[in-house]
């Protein structure tokens, strides 16, 4: 057994019209035994930006803080607060830095962008766990039931879906792939990020 796998767990990233969603289940276990049904994987790193961090669950809390502490530093250096971009090259290099003795984590970055115009464009990415960067259009997945998830959110994700709608999407497509990975699931939480307010949604899966 590969050691991404040892606590399971899965997130998946998508993109909307002028907004984003993602999205994470709330198991930690250890292999086939399971010991906790609220393991949070997704946390805030600005009003805007949101990491999901599924991999081994000792570096997602060394990693947290690393990247907690490295945003704010940047704030206070740069007086201002860290665009998605900048921040998914943070990561990157962060991760980069350990690539002899890797943090076991394939990150999931989502947030909104601000274009010069004043207006905000989603964007999503994802790492490997030596930091190598994924940019994507539609959707990132990572985790024990990225394989799942990638076939579901193939069949469903439309391109420009309404914030309402990208949450159905998202949340569908997570409910449904991880109900076919035995090492993710027991109910999930998805983040929505628009231009005004981030809502943040508990949903209850299956429990078997």
């Amino acid at each position: 057994m590969s050691i991404m796998e040892y606590n399971g767990g899965s997130v998946i990233a998508m993109v909307g019209k002028e907004c984003v969603a993602i999205a994470s289940d709330l198991r930690l276990g250890n292999q086939a035994l399971g010991i906790s049904s609220n393991f949070q994987k997704i946390f805030p790193m600005s009003d805007r930006i949101y990491l999901g961090l599924p991999g081994l669950a000792t570096d997602v809390t060394t990693l947290k803080e690393i990247f907690r502490y490295r945003v704010n530093m940047y704030t206070i250096k740069e007086e201002r607060e860290i665009e998605p971009e900048t921040f998914a090259h943070l990561v990157s290099s962060t991760l980069y830095e350990r690539r002899f003795g890797p943090y076991f984590i394939e990150p999931v970055m989502a947030g909104l962008e601000k274009t010069p115009s004043g207006a905000y464009k989603p964007f999503i990415a994802a790492t490997d766990l030596i930091g190598c960067l994924n940019f994507a259009k539609d959707f990132v997945v990572a985790g024990t039931a990225s394989s799942k998830l990638f076939g579901v959110a193939e069949g469903l994700w439309e391109p420009d879906l309404a914030p309402e709608d990208l949450f159905e999407t998202c949340a569908q497509t997570l409910l449904n792939a991880v109900d076919r990975d035995a090492y993710s699931g027991w109910g999930a939480e998805v983040y929505l990020i628009t231009k005004d307010k981030v809502i943040k949604r508990t949903l209850k899966g299956r429990m078997d």
